[in-house]
C-alpha cells in the first residue's frame, strides 16, 4: 500500500522537478548577468580612477613645470640631496624657500612614480597650503614636503585600500597625524601606494597597481606602505607617513634601503588611519615615520610629540620627546638573535646582525644572546589567531564584489577556504607538513568569547614571560634581523607568514625600527644556494626563490625598545647607524 501511493506521487514529484530545475536555471543565469554586471561595473570605476589619476600627474607636472620656466635659478639636486635636519634648518632661515623644495620634490616625486608607480594622488591643495604656511608661525617642519599612505585620511580623499567599493566615500576631515604635520609646517603633497586591503607585505592592488622596488624593477617594494618607502627610496620624498599591523613600515624601509620606526601603539595617534579589520587590537596597528636617516626619524618624532596631538587625540598619552634618554652616551646593554626558530634568514640577513653585533661591541657596547621563548605559540596562537579571530570573514568581505589583485589571490584563496576544510587539510599535512597545518588551524580563528578572553591573558602572559627574560639579562635594546632583501615579483604576496621577526612586536606591542646597515653580496648569494630552511616546506623553498638575485640590494636590521621607550629605540638606531657608516667609510679607504 505504501508502495503504491509512493508510485502515485511520482508524476507529481518529476514535475517539480522540471519546475526547480528551471528556477535554479533561472537563478544561474541571473546570477551569472549580476556577476557580469558588476563586473562592468567595477571596471568603470577602474576606468574613471585611473583617468582621475592621470589628470592629477598631469596638474602636478604643469604646476612643478612652470614653477621651473620662472625659476631657473633653483638646484634641484642640491635641493634633493640635503638630509632632512639640514633642509629644514635652510628653510626656517631663508636660504630655501617653501616654494623651491615643494616644486622640486613634485617634479622628482612624479618621476619616480612614473618609473616605478609608487604615487596614488597629487594634492593639490599643497599649492594653497604652501600660502598659509608662510604666515604662520615657523614649526619644526616648516616647508617641508610629506608624503602620506593611502589609508591615511586626508580631507576631500578616498582611503580606498586599493578597493573599489570606497572610490565614492571621500573622508570629511584630515587625520590627527596630517593636522599635527601641518600645525608644524609640514606641506602634504602626495598620497601612496598600499596593497590591497593592507594586510599584505606586497604592495598591489587593482585601482593603482603594482608598486616596484625602486632599486630593482624586477623586485617588489614590500608593504603595505611600500608606495612610502619607494617614493623615499627613489629619491621623490625626504619624510613620509606609514602605517604597521605586522610589518607594513619595517619591511618596505628594508626593501627599500631607507630607514622606518613603528612606536608603541597609542604613543602617536592612529585616529583617521584605516585599519584593514576595524575592531581587532590583539595585533595594534600604529602610524609611524619614514625617511632616508635616523635623524630624520628622530625630528618628526620630535614635531609629532607636541600638544596638538595631545589636544587632538586624547587616546595619545601627554609624553613629549625625551631628549635626555636620546641624547644619552652611556653603553647599552644589547640583546641579539640572528634567527627566530620558525623562518630561517636568508644569508644577508643573517650576517647582517652578525656584522652589526660586532661593529656595536668594538664601540664599547655589551652585546648578549637573547632568544624570544616560544616563537611558535606567538606565532601561531597568539598572532595568526588573533588576527583571523573571525575567521577572516571581516578581510574577506572587504573583497565582496572586487577583482582580487595578483598580489593578494594567494592570500584570498586560504582565507577564504571552509573551516571545516582548513581543519581537514591541517589534519592531512601535520606528518608532512606541520608548519603549514598549525598555520591552517590557526586561519579557522577563536570559536567564542570565551576562547577569546583567553586568547588575550595568553599574550599578556607570554608578554610577561617575554619582559621577564629581557630583564634577567638587564637588557635595554635588542638587535634582530629585518625580513630582506627585497622579494621577487610575486612573491611577496605569497610569504606574510615570513614576518615573524616584524610580527612579534606588533603582538607585544614594542617600538621597533629598521636601519640599512649592508647589502647582499656575491658571496651572500653562494650560500643561498645551500638554503633548505627549518621544514623543508613549501614555505622554505618559497622564501629561498624569493630573495634570489639581490646582490646589491639594501639588507636592515632590526633594532627593539620596550613599550614606550621610543627615545631610546631611536638611540640605538643612531648608533647602528653610526657604526655602519663609520665602517663603509673604513672599506672606501
Amino acid at each position: 500500500m505504501a508502495l503504491e501511493k509512493a508510485k502515485g506521487c511520482l508524476p507529481d514529484i518529476q514535475v517539480d522537478a522540471r519546475i526547480v530545475s528551471t528556477v535554479l536555471c533561472g537563478s544561474a543565469a541571473a546570477l551569472l548577468v549580476l556577476k557580469y554586471v558588476n563586473q562592468r561595473r567595477v571596471q568603470k570605476k577602474l576606468d574613471e580612477a585611473k583617468k582621475k589619476r592621470e589628470a592629477g600627474f598631469q596638474r602636478m607636472e604643469k604646476a612643478a613645470r612652470q614653477f621651473k620656466q620662472q625659476n631657473p635659478g633653483v638646484k634641484a639636486a642640491q635641493i634633493l640631496s640635503l638630509p632632512l635636519v639640514e633642509l629644514a634648518a635652510k628653510l626656517k632661515d631663508g636660504s630655501l624657500s617653501p616654494e623651491s623644495v615643494l616644486y622640486v620634490y613634485m617634479e622628482k616625486a612624479l618621476e619616480v612614480t612614473r618609473q616605478i608607480n609608487c604615487v596614488t594622488d597629487f594634492l593639490p591643495e599643497c599649492e594653497e597650503q604652501l600660502r598659509e604656511v608662510k604666515k604662520q608661525p615657523k614649526g619644526l617642519l616648516y616647508g617641508v614636503p610629506v608624503s602620506i599612505k593611502e589609508n591615511v585620511a586626508n580631507k576631500g580623499y578616498p582611503i580606498t585600500l586599493g578597493l573599489t567599493k570606497f572610490l565614492d566615500c571621500p573622508e570629511c576631515d584630515d587625520s590627527v597625524i596630517v593636522k599635527v604635520l601641518k600645525k608644524q609646517g609640514a606641506i602634504p603633497f602626495v598620497k601612496t601606494n598600499t596593497s590591497q586591503a593592507i594586510v599584505n607585505i606586497d604592495c598591489g592592488n587593482t585601482i593603482f597597481g603594482q608598486t616596484l622596488n625602486p632599486f630593482n624593477h624586477r623586485k617588489s617594494s614590500g608593504g603595505s606602505s611600500g608606495g612610502e618607502a619607494a617614493l623615499i627610496g627613489g629619491g621623490g620624498s625626504i619624510l613620509g607617513i606609514g602605517t604597521d599591523v605586522a610589518a607594513s613600515i619595517r619591511v618596505p624601509c628594508g626593501f627599500c634601503g631607507i630607514c622606518g620606526f613603528k612606536p608603541t601603539g597609542f604613543r602617536i595617534s592612529a585616529k583617521g588611519s584605516a585599519s584593514p579589520v576595524e575592531g581587532m587590537n590583539s595585533v595594534i596597528s600604529v602610524t609611524g615615520p619614514m625617511t632616508r636617516d635616523v635623524d630624520s626619524l628622530v625630528m618628526c618624532m620630535r614635531a609629532l610629540l607636541c600638544d596638538e596631538m595631545f589636544h587632538l587625540d586624547t587616546a595619545v598619552p601627554p609624553l613629549p620627546f625625551n631628549e635626555e634618554i636620546y641624547s644619552s652616551t652611556r653603553p647599552l646593554r644589547i640583546g641579539y638573535y640572528d634567527e627566530d626558530g620558525y623562518f630561517q634568514p636568508s644569508p644577508s640577513m643573517k650576517r647582517a646582525v652578525q656584522e652589526t653585533r660586532q661593529l656595536l661591541q668594538e664601540a664599547g657596547h655589551t652585546l648578549i644572546p637573547f632568544k624570544p621563548p616560544r616563537i611558535d605559540f606567538l606565532v601561531d596562537e597568539l598572532f595568526t589567531k588573533a588576527l583571523a579571530a573571525d575567521g577572516n570573514s571581516t578581510l574577506v568581505e572587504k573583497f565582496d564584489g572586487e577583482f582580487v589583485d595578483s598580489t593578494w589571490t594567494n592570500q584570498i584563496r586560504c582565507c577564504r577556504l571552509p573551516n571545516l576544510l582548513k581543519r581537514i587539510l591541517a589534519l592531512i599535512l601535520m606528518p608532512v607538513y606541520p608548519r603549514i597545518s598549525r598555520h591552517l588551524n590557526a586561519l579557522v580563528g577563536i570559536r567564542s568569547a570565551k576562547d577569546f578572553w583567553k586568547n588575550n591573558v595568553d599574550r599578556m602572559v607570554y608578554r610577561d614571560e617575554f619582559i621577564a627574560e629581557w630583564r634577567k639579562l638587564k637588557l635595554d635594546v635588542v638587535l634582530c634581523p629585518a625580513l630582506g632583501p627585497a622579494f621577487n615579483l610575486g612573491y611577496a604576496g605569497k610569504l606574510f607568514v615570513a614576518t615573524t621577526y616584524t610580527h612579534l612586536y606588533n603582538v607585544l606591542n614594542f617600538p621597533a625600527g629598521v636601519v640599512p646597515v649592508t647589502t647582499v653580496t656575491q658571496a651572500d648569494e653562494e650560500e643561498l644556494k645551500m638554503y633548505k630552511g627549518y621544514y623543508g616546506d613549501p614555505w622554505d623553498k618559497r622564501m629561498k626563490e624569493a630573495v634570489e638575485g639581490a646582490v646589491g640590494l639594501p639588507v636592515a636590521v632590526q633594532c627593539v625598545a620596550l613599550p614606550w621607550q621610543e627615545e631610546l629605540c631611536l638611540r640605538f638606531m643612531k648608533e647602528v647607524e653610526k657604526v655602519s657608516h663609520e665602517r663603509r667609510g673604513r672599506k672606501k679607504i
